[in-house]
């Protein structure tokens, strides 16, 4: 009977905490110990409610090998009708005293990354993702981006 109960238990507490009702697509890739420059993250997009808008988030894991403040990503969304709409976006990933942002208790840190607000989808979309860091006063980019383990896409629905 007693494990009966704790098995209950666990199922409730695994329920509660996996509960996240804006999350409509949230998907990880890893890259490994580090990124490379010319290593692409690509996510096929599930077809979506049409009708909606959804907001669009990088995800990232990191750890205290990351080396810079800051990151470059270059983000394409390539849409069902052969266009591709491409940013190069920055985010802030350290604190000013250097201690990583984003969430997590042990070394390895989870940043959501706001991406693109409001969109509407007509199809079937991939996303593309590469790092484009870049140390200061040199032109060739950062070749293997320590510090980065794992890339992802969420898209959530606004209420």
């Amino acid at each position: 009977m007693r494990i009966k109960n704790s098995a209950l238990l666990l199922l409730v507490v695994i329920l509660f905490f996996s509960c996240d009702k804006k999350r409509v697509f949230d998907e990880y890739k890893s890259v490994g110990t580090a990124w490379h420059k010319d290593s692409i993250v690509t996510f096929d997009l599930p077809e979506l409610d049409s009708t909606k808008r959804y907001n669009l988030f990088v995800n990232l894991r990191d750890n205290n090998d990351y080396p810079f403040n800051n990151l470059f990503l270059i983000v394409a969304l390539e849409m069902p009708n052969g266009f591709t709409k491409v940013d190069t976006l920055e985010y802030q990933m350290a604190n000013p005293d250097g201690s990583l942002m984003g969430d997590g208790f042990t070394d390895i840190k989870e940043s959501k990354l706001f991406y693109k607000e409001k969109v509407r989808f007509r199809g079937k979309y991939k996303v593309h993702i590469k790092q484009a860091v870049r140390e200061n006063g040199k032109v060739p980019g950062v070749q293997a981006l320590e510090g980065i383990t794992d890339v992802g896409f969420r898209i959530e629905k606004i209420d």
